[in-house]
């Protein structure tokens, strides 16, 4: 069994994947403003705007890393500020960094690590009052690619999934009413909206050293909506 460490991992999607390896038996740590309440897991403090490096201390080891950490931030292009792209670039591309920076000397100790980060359908699909996301979560998708190249030599494979809209907290303005709910999932090929559950089997195959000639991908998990018309 591995040690896993992941970023956002006290609710959403995050949450979905620290309760998929600690049922594998993995040590799984999480890093979030809030602890996770899940048995057997591991909490440190830790606040993506910050882009402090992460407290180690007592770790030895780290076979995956997952950076989790989102945001949804919707309007009009003339109505975004410098501070909502700041923030947006923050939370999604600096914060990986500095996880990833952090981990780094233990991953490669590994020998054979992964690290995973998410990026969202609207990169790749063009979307009204997505600038500020799409553009964050783009470099995202290259940081996935540099990053795989770079440390292929070490054996630390680098991935990143793209999910459609998932029934999550941090979607709740977008799927607080039944209306929201069936409007959303009607605009997917497979007609309906994402569950943790969905994006949390990705991240898990992804993760696991079976699957280790996977790197440099990212993974559209995104009901269709991507490709399909």
């Amino acid at each position: 069994m591995g040690t896993y460490i992941v970023v956002g991992g006290s609710r959403g999607i995050g949450a979905g994947i620290a309760q998929g390896l600690l049922a594998q038996g993995h040590r799984v740590i999480n890093y979030s403003r809030q602890p996770s309440a899940l048995p057997g897991i591991e909490n440190r403090t830790w606040d993506a705007l910050s882009a402090e490096a992460l407290d180690l201390a007592q770790i030895t080891e780290i076979h995956g890393l997952v950076y989790a950490p989102g945001s949804i931030s919707l309007k009009p292009f003339q109505r975004f500020t410098q501070a909502d792209l700041q923030q947006d670039l923050q939370i999604n591309y600096l914060g990986a960094i500095a996880a990833i920076q952090s981990a780094f000397p233990l991953l490669k100790a590994a020998q054979h690590a992964s690290v995973l980060m998410f990026s969202t359908v609207a990169v790749q699909t063009g979307m009204g009052f997505h600038a500020s996301i799409a553009g964050a979560k783009g470099a995202v998708e290259g940081l996935t690619r540099a990053l795989a190249a770079e440390f292929a030599p070490y054996q630390i494979r680098v991935n990143a999934i793209a999910p459609s809209l998932t029934d999550t907290d941090l979607a709740g303005s977008l799927l607080n009413s039944p209306e929201k709910v069936e409007a959303s999932g009607k605009r997917h090929p497979l007609g309906r909206v994402g569950q943790v559950k969905d994006i949390a089997s990705m991240a898990l195959f992804l993760l696991d050293p079976a699957n280790s000639w996977i790197t440099g991908q990212v993974m559209k998990v995104d009901g269709g909506l991507g490709a399909v018309r």
